[in-house]
């Protein structure tokens, strides 16, 4: 496998990571939490994201049909990490992934989607429901696991100055 698919693969792995971090333990209502006016919810946001995902993949196989709309938040996150799995796939077994192809998948569609997991994870806060810091640095990313079931945090940070009432510590991590 080649420099390029290889990092792309792992990015892929730490948003895989960092969109369970972000929607971990959320509350039902998380979903349809609307920051402002005009503002995506969190579901609406999940599909804007596999939509760009989407998108990525359309690069790396040819067209693909549009995305519509599923019913709940459970179902977009579950099509969110299929068609990052997809991705992971396609990147294993491309041996030849021009540079310039790389560049633009990290630069656009992927950076886009890591950008939108950490409004996840800004929206819980402001939902009420914060998600507690770890040492990403140390985070138990592997490019073998892209869906769903990500580990919990392997370094979290022991202190959370702005811990939610009742926090206990990193044990308590949902």
């Amino acid at each position: 496998m080649n420099p390029q698919a290889r990092l792309l693969r792992h990015f892929v792995a730490a948003l895989a990571y960092r969109m369970q971090k972000a929607v971990r333990g959320a509350p039902l209502e998380f979903a349809s939490f609307r920051a402002a006016p005009g503002s995506r919810t969190p579901c609406e946001l999940v599909r804007h994201m596999s939509g760009v995902l989407n998108f990525a993949l359309s690069r790396l196989t040819g067209p693909r049909e549009r995305l519509e709309a599923l019913p709940e938040f459970g179902a977009e996150v579950e099509r969110f990490h299929e068609i990052l799995g997809a991705i992971a796939v396609r990147l294993a077994a491309d041996a030849d992934l021009p540079m310039n192809l790389a560049e633009r998948l990290l630069q656009g569609p992927l950076a886009d989607a890591m950008t939108h997991a950490g409004q996840l994870a800004m929206l819980r806060r402001l939902a009420g429901s914060p998600v507690p810091p770890e040492n990403f640095f140390e985070a138990v990313v592997s490019v073998d696991n892209i869906g769903r079931e990500q580990p919990l945090p392997n370094s979290p940070d022991e202190e959370w100055p702005e811990a939610p009432a009742g926090w206990k510590g990193p044990k308590d991590q949902p």
